[in-house]
């Protein structure tokens, strides 16, 4: 079946950076358009960036010239490059693809931003 397995969070300062990443397993991983979510406590689920299989990529607002999105077919991984983090961009990400009919989701890792 399909899995997606994020890595990379963890607790950094402002102004730092963090690269997240998250594997495929049991999806022919190249002909779709992976993306990132991400969660705030108390908030709801928000979109974050998006990668197409021709690697086109769009971003929120709030995080774009900030964030930045690539994908590697060979590892059937995407990730997700995160500069210049602030306090606001603390939540738990989440990894999605759309396949089958329906929306797979990773199990979340963990961003916090904080002094």
């Amino acid at each position: 079946q399909v899995q997606l397995v994020e890595s990379g969070g963890g607790l950094v300062q402002p102004g730092g950076s963090l690269r997240l990443s998250c594997a495929a397993s049991g999806i022919d991983f190249a002909i779709y358009g992976p993306g990132w979510y991400r969660q705030a406590p108390g908030k709801e689920r928000e979109f974050v960036a998006r990668i197409s299989s021709a690697g086109t990529t769009n971003y929120a607002a709030s995080v774009k010239g900030r964030f930045t999105i690539s994908r590697d077919n060979a590892k059937n991984t995407v990730y997700l490059q995160m500069d210049s983090l602030k306090p606001e961009d603390t939540a738990v990400y989440y990894c999605t693809m759309s396949a089958y009919g329906r929306a797979y989701w990773g199990q979340g890792t963990q961003v916090t931003v904080s002094s």
